[in-house]
């Protein structure tokens, strides 16, 4: 049964209930504070899919756009990667170079099916917008994933 710790968890923000009995994001996922297998902040996150866009775009307007692809070009590059590089080494472009990968939540790479939907659920934007108190974003929670530092 979903209760008010539950629900509060997005409703309250990132840092969750006041008072909480979490000391750090992914406590309560069993990871570490600092280091490999931490959960990837905001920060490092915001670079990766910034870097993942830049390339989504040089990507788009040099081999698409010709084609008459038009303006969502970059936007299917960009879910054609993450889908692909996410679904098969746990990591795309930008988030390699920031050091971080998407894992399930019990560990190993999310594979294909978790892939497809984590990616689907990013290029709507929304979803990566709204986090919990474990810096997961929607389209991680309903895939079943989380961004790790490597």
């Amino acid at each position: 049964m979903v209760g008010r710790r539950d629900v509060a968890s997005w409703l309250e923000g990132p840092g969750g209930l006041p008072g909480g009995d979490q000391a750090y994001p992914g406590e309560r996922l069993g990871r570490p504070a600092e280091g490999p297998g931490s959960v990837g902040r905001f920060g490092r996150r915001l670079v990766g899919i910034s870097v993942d866009w830049v390339v989504a775009l040089a990507i788009a307007g040099g081999l698409l756009r010709p084609l008459g692809w038009g303006q969502f070009a970059p936007l299917a590059v960009l879910l054609a990667e993450h889908v692909l590089l996410v679904g098969t080494v746990g990591t795309s472009i930008g988030h390699r170079l920031v050091g971080l990968r998407v894992e399930r939540l019990g560990g190993g790479l999310a594979g294909p099916g978790p892939a497809v939907l984590r990616s689907v659920l990013l290029c709507l934007g929304l979803p990566a917008l709204i986090w919990d108190r474990d810096q997961r974003g929607l389209h991680d929670r309903y895939a079943g994933t989380l961004v790790v530092r490597t």
